[in-house]
């Protein structure tokens, strides 16, 4: 039988951090860092800088994450992108980084839309490829330049996000890796947080910056959190004792508190980067994750609980050996 697993992780954070008392100053917010912190856990982000794209940011990452598996980019036959900040309307972001890359033998490619559950979503759709058979080697990748659709008027969202990409190389195996994986979707939510936007006849119509009901966000993440985590640990036939670390989406300080206090894993057991880089979207699971491989934290033959939800409204889990 054929499994997947992973055998790289990469990041990367664009220019240097912006701490909250520097991001106030900067945009006349009326805030303060210790608000920010304690409602987020937040002190500090990226923003990339002008003319510096998704896949500019992915590119590093992966190069990253292919020198930790020992791999060249002719190795990868495809690439899932996860984004919601694509360069352009088309071509997809990833065929931009594949041909960054240097990659010229003619595999697959495509980008992910699920916003914050993008990376958990693209992970479990290029496992699939892998258990499959048709591809040896994917590149999956989380990259978001949020920074160009938040409003800086709204002290309740700009605080929250930043730029960032992070990627891992996934490979076929004869041992399993990613043990389960479970995905899910509720549209009845879109609304509570949305870039109601587009582009029509060589113009944007609607609103394009990012609104968010925090709230009613925070009830419904920490709801469906738990129940995922619980859904792929009695998918993969272990239990919440055999769980040596939770990588979750990286948003809010609070809710990561509540999902691993719901599932009775220690707080030492959580990894946190969010005081580093905010909400960095798609792109925070696998940061957080190379976080913790490259810190020592997280080991060889380790389990890891990872999970995400985002906008739409989605939400995913995946539970990992490394």
């Amino acid at each position: 039988m054929i499994h997947s697993r992973i055998t790289g992780t990469g990041s990367c954070l664009p220019g240097d951090p912006v701490t909250n008392d520097a991001l106030i100053a900067a945009r006349g917010l009326d805030s303060s860092d210790a608000w920010i912190v304690e409602r987020t856990g937040i002190r500090a982000r990226h923003f990339a800088p002008e003319g510096m794209a998704a896949s500019d940011l992915a590119l590093v990452a992966c190069r990253r994450a292919l020198a930790a598996a020992g791999r060249q980019p002719n190795d990868i036959d495809l690439i899932v992108l996860a984004t919601s900040t694509p360069d352009f309307v088309f071509p997809s972001t990833a065929t931009i980084l594949q041909d960054k890359l240097g990659i010229t033998n003619g595999g697959a490619a495509f980008d992910l839309q699920a916003v914050c559950s993008g990376f958990i979503y693209a992970l479990a759709a290029a496992d699939k490829f892998i258990r499959s058979g048709s591809h040896q080697r994917a590149l999956v990748v989380g990259s978001e330049v949020f920074s160009r659709i938040l409003d800086w008027q709204d002290r309740g969202t700009c605080v929250l996000f930043g730029d960032g990409a992070g990627a891992i190389v996934l490979e076929a195996s004869d041992t399993p890796g990613i043990l389960a994986t479970a995905l899910h979707a509720d549209g009845r939510h879109r609304d509570i947080l949305s870039v109601a936007g587009q582009l029509s006849g060589g113009r944007p119509i609607g609103d394009p910056l990012l609104r968010m009901d925090g709230q009613a966000v925070f009830k419904f993440a920490v709801k469906v959190l738990a129940e995922v985590a619980e859904e792929v640990i009695a998918a993969a036939g272990l239990t919440k004792a055999q769980i040596d670390w939770l990588v979750p989406h990286q948003a809010n300080i609070r809710i990561m508190q509540a999902t691993t206090k719901k599932l009775h894993l220690p707080p030492e057991k959580c990894i946190v980067t969010v005081d580093r880089h905010g909400n960095t979207s798609a792109a925070s699971i696998p940061l957080a994750l190379d976080e913790a491989v490259r810190s020592g934290k997280l080991g060889a033959g380790e389990t890891a609980l990872l999970e995400g939800v985002g906008g739409g409204f989605t939400w995913g889990a995946a539970l990992v050996t490394l």
